[in-house]
């Protein structure tokens, strides 16, 4: 081996992010992606006109994708094209009452006052503490990589004194009276696989991120994104294969510590690797991926007793008609919301009701539908495999009921009478598909004891040369998340030993 060769595992936006930045600081890099097409949970489907981005569909902090650009000496505008959302997101209750959440601290109060006029000041005492947790939370915590206990200790004060010990909706209830804005303020955790009642209050910075840098999404979905990485990549010198689904991260002892030696593939390809980064889900890297006489630390074991975060019911579906009057994005709130998350989170059944997040990517971009047609996915937060349920049997009618309450003069009203295609993705696929264990759509929930040092670590503590980016990582999961974990890749893989050919300018960024 040259000390130059990295090999990185999954195409997602974590993986890309990594892959990117491995290039650009001299590594040979090699990107494995097991589908026919990059992307991941980002994945792109086509049916009859229609293009349904899988997964992930809000840019929140568009710094960490415009910095993989600089590297490259490029501008990322002059290839991707982001737009602002406005609002945010819309929130329907069932009594048909909305609100409207932008970043705008007027129209926020305003939209408070329509529910509950004295909920307005002890909105702006939320507003100033989700201020100061992201000042800490993402200014410093999300930039560590928590690589020892060490790390840790020097933050506890400082969680301590932010009460990280509280969750979310135990935080927005402190400050806000009104049962139904403390929904509008405390959902947010489920984008990334938390539940509001036991997700630390650190995730409420969710809130004041959203206000700094806003909600875009990018013109072409998210598919586009997606492609301009791969090409970003590939011009920086760095190979992709596709229909690669590793099957071994094949190890070898120097007497102290094993440490990586190549990647192997089900179609038998060999690539030797001085460094591994794997954004595949971290459970199964290390159930599937690493013989267990190399493991001490992550067993099969303690891997089963890890908490998982919820899984995904979806269905993308196209109509031949549109709906103007709705927004980008619409969070449709269920009759319950405790009672609903316990279900979910604890007893883990599907319940007869259920709270939906609507995307409606054409009321921003009409391409993505045939003229005069609205394109659509609509997902409900369920749980995970662990919870026993056959979605090959239930799935269809889980999917009609979805329609059935969407089909309101406020929603989608004859959706059904209209439908043009449908795609329906549930846990079972989320394992099948995308190999996540328990069929989780976020792996590890984010809760304290699963976060910072006590998530599974970016620098492996079982191999040498074993890294990781993505989800089930530190920070975490959501599209800030996934590409801030390859970002601290820059702090803990060590420097290639050959220099960029023809590129002196190219330099790791500064955290």
């Amino acid at each position: 081996m040259n000390g130059s060769r990295a090999v990185v595992i999954g195409s997602g936006f974590g993986g890309l992010g990594a892959a990117i930045r491995l290039q650009a600081r001299g590594w040979n890099v090699t990107l494995l992606e097991m589908r026919d097409k990059p992307g991941g949970r980002a994945y792109v489907y086509e049916d009859q006109g229609f293009t349904y981005d899988a997964g992930p569909t809000i840019v929140t902090v568009p710094f960490v994708l415009e910095e993989l650009w600089s590297l490259a000496g490029r501008k990322m505008s002059d290839d991707v094209k982001l737009v602002p959302c406005s609002p945010f997101y819309r929130i329907v209750f069932q009594d048909g009452q909305t609100f409207d959440y932008t970043g705008k601290q007027s129209e926020i109060e305003a939209e408070i006052r329509k529910f509950n006029p004295k909920d307005v000041e002890g909105y702006r005492r939320f507003a100033k503490k989700t201020s100061q947790i992201f000042d800490k939370a993402f200014t410093e915590l999300a930039d560590q990589p928590f690589s020892s206990v060490g790390d840790m200790l020097r933050v506890a004060p400082d969680l301590i004194r932010l009460r990280a010990d509280r969750s979310v909706y135990g935080m927005v209830s402190k400050y806000i009276r009104d049962p139904r804005l403390r929904q509008v303020f405390s959902f947010e955790p489920l984008l990334i696989g938390g539940n509001p009642l036991r997700a630390s209050s650190i995730y409420s910075m969710i809130h004041h991120l959203e206000k700094t840098w806003g909600v875009h999404f990018v013109m072409g979905g998210t598919g586009a994104l997606v492609r301009a990485m791969t090409e970003l990549f590939e011009s920086l010198g760095g190979t992709m294969h596709l229909n690669a689904r590793v099957t071994e991260i094949a190890c070898a002892s120097n007497g102290v510590r094993p440490h990586v030696k190549e990647v192997r593939t089900a179609n038998g390809e060999r690539f030797e690797a001085d460094v591994v980064v794997s954004n595949a889900d971290v459970a199964n890297t290390y159930r599937k991926l690493i013989d267990p006489k190399w493991r001490r630390k992550w067993t099969d074991l303690r891997l089963e007793k890890m908490r998982y975060a919820m899984s995904l019911f979806v269905v993308y579906f196209g109509t031949r008609r549109t709906y103007p009057h709705l927004a980008h994005h619409t969070i449709v709130m269920g009759p319950r919301y405790e009672g609903l998350l316990r279900e979910i989170f604890d007893s883990k059944t599907v319940a007869d009701d259920f709270s939906l997040y609507l995307h409606a990517p054409t009321r921003t971009d009409p391409s993505l539908a045939p003229p005069g047609h609205e394109c659509f996915y609509v997902l409900s937060p369920v749980p995970h495999l662990g919870g026993g349920q056959d979605w090959d049997k239930i799935g269809e009618e889980y999917a009609d009921r979805i329609f059935a309450s969407l089909e309101r003069d406020d929603l989608v009203p004859d959706l059904r009478k209209n439908l043009v295609s449908k795609r329906i993705f549930t846990p079972k696929h989320f394992e099948t598909q995308l190999d996540a264990y328990l069929g989780s759509a976020f792996q590890f929930e984010p809760v304290l004891s699963q976060s910072a040092w006590f998530r599974p670590h970016n620098v492996s503590e079982e191999i040498e040369g074993l890294y990781f980016a993505g989800a089930g990582t530190h920070p975490g999961a959501g599209l800030p998340g996934v590409l801030s974990s390859a970002r601290l890749l820059d702090r803990v893989i060590p420097p290639a030993r050959r220099s960029p050919a023809n590129r002196s300018e190219l330099l790791p960024a500064v955290l």
